[in-house]
């Protein structure tokens, strides 16, 4: 056998090995792994091995690396959901079997922008009705939101007091949201959004920008959803075709 070879499958152990560990509860979440010196030691393989396999780990996301520090167990994601089901904030924390707030930050009338008047297809100048929020799972917060709608599809005396903005448009104008088109941005400390979730230094958030339509095609809202890349996860089926 190659020492390629021979390294690859020494890297395959130590990841499952490591993976076996995590899951027995001999590593918890957010506890500091050995130095690679006594990892090597322990599992009785080349530090060379042990690295390739940390960088597997690490690209799963089971590991943190911090530079300088050390190696961490990343905890694991509260809530999974594949990218092509479109459900509301409030729904997939209902799904964890968690109970959902929302923070209400502030909340104003705007003028829109030249991109609002393209993403909601020429929308009247009635203005842009701008919405920020933050989300909490049990009373933690894990989403940071903003919203827009336009003041055009807004029944008079609205209120946005509702933890659900799918079902608060739906009951309130109608609008029964039907899809979305989202592009999704992972993006590393933010210092506002990062403050506001209460993230550590080290942990990403993911930002998924969606423009959402309704029943009848037309585009009713826009949201910027702030994710904690340590508390969801999103993956996606793909088919070939």
């Amino acid at each position: 056998m190659s020492i390629q070879a021979d390294n690859q499958q020494l890297c395959l152990k130590v990841i499952d090995r490591i993976k076996e560990d995590i899951q027995k509860g001999v590593y918890c979440e957010n506890e500091q792994l050995p130095s690679e010196f006594k990892l090597s030691k322990m599992l009785g393989v080349t530090r060379t091995a042990l690295r390739e396999a940390l960088k597997v780990l690490e690209d799963e996301n089971v590991i943190i690396r911090r530079h300088g520090v050390g190696t961490f167990v990343n905890p694991k994601p509260l809530f999974l959901s594949g990218i092509e089901q479109l459900n509301s904030v409030t729904k997939m924390i209902e799904q964890a079997s968690m109970t959902p707030g929302t923070i209400f930050m502030s909340s104003q009338v705007t003028d829109p922008t030249e991109d609002d008047l393209l993403r909601f297809q020429n929308a009247d100048e009635s203005g842009i009705f701008l919405l920020e929020r933050v989300r909490t799972a049990n009373g933690v917060p894990v989403v940071y939101c903003l919203d827009k709608i336009p003041m055009s599809i807004l029944p008079d005396g609205f209120s946005h007091e509702q933890e659900s903005m799918f079902e608060w448009l739906e009951n309130k104008s109608g609008a029964v949201i039907s899809y979305a088109v989202a592009d999704i941005v992972p993006i590393g400390f933010h210092d506002t959004i990062s403050q506001i979730l209460e993230c550590d230094p080290e942990t990403a958030l993911l930002l998924l920008k969606q423009i959402h339509y309704d029943q009848h095609d037309k585009p009713v809202l826009y949201s910027l959803n702030y994710f904690r890349a340590d508390k969801f996860r999103f993956h996606v089926v793909r088919k070939r075709f």
